[in-house]
């Protein structure tokens, strides 16, 4: 009988456990952080001389698979450190997100490369059922580009093995 009825606590605990997990997981909202850099050396990543820049905005866009059409859409501005949040309140497992830089306050560096090979846009998994623990969601780092390249880049790059022009050496 004592066996029993620990077995059926037991039973009773696990799946109260698994409503509780399975209600909690629908009201878990995410959280975009990221940030935004000025791009000293126009070589689309970060380096020691880059800068993380107060005040930009970028927005979140979801975009749908089939149509292409805006299904979310939310902007941010990036704190004293460069950074950024975004609470994403819904799930977007079936369309494409990503991060788009907007604007810089920056005059001397404000400037958005749309190049096809510059990176404009930080693509982000807006979903709680792709296997990432935990509700934050970290895309990559998105520059604007300074007008021009700093005095220092070429010792920068030569630092980090490339070539003037961001080839390896």
């Amino acid at each position: 009988m004592a066996k029993s009825s620990i077995i059926i606590l037991a039973s009773a605990l696990c799946f109260l456990s698994f409503i509780n997990n399975a209600y909690s997981e629908d009201k878990t909202t995410l959280q975009v952080e990221g940030v935004v850099f000025c791009d000293s050396c126009r070589i689309q990543f970060i380096t020691r001389i880059s800068e993380l820049i107060q005040g930009a905005k970028v927005k979140l866009e979801c975009k749908d698979r089939e149509s292409g059409s805006i299904t979310y859409s939310k902007e941010a501005e990036t704190n004293e450190q460069g950074r950024y949040s975004i609470e994403v309140d819904s799930d977007h497992e079936e369309e494409d997100c990503e991060v788009v830089l907007v604007s810089s306050p920056n005059e001397d560096c404000n400037e958005i490369n749309h190049d096809l090979h510059q990176q404009t846009s930080a693509r982000i998994s807006l979903t709680k059922h792709n296997g990432i623990a935990g509700p934050v969601r970290i895309p990559n780092p998105l520059g604007f580009m300074k007008k021009e390249a700093a005095p220092e880049c070429p010792e920068v790059l030569k630092e980090l093995g490339l070539t003037p022009d961001g080839n390896i050496e």
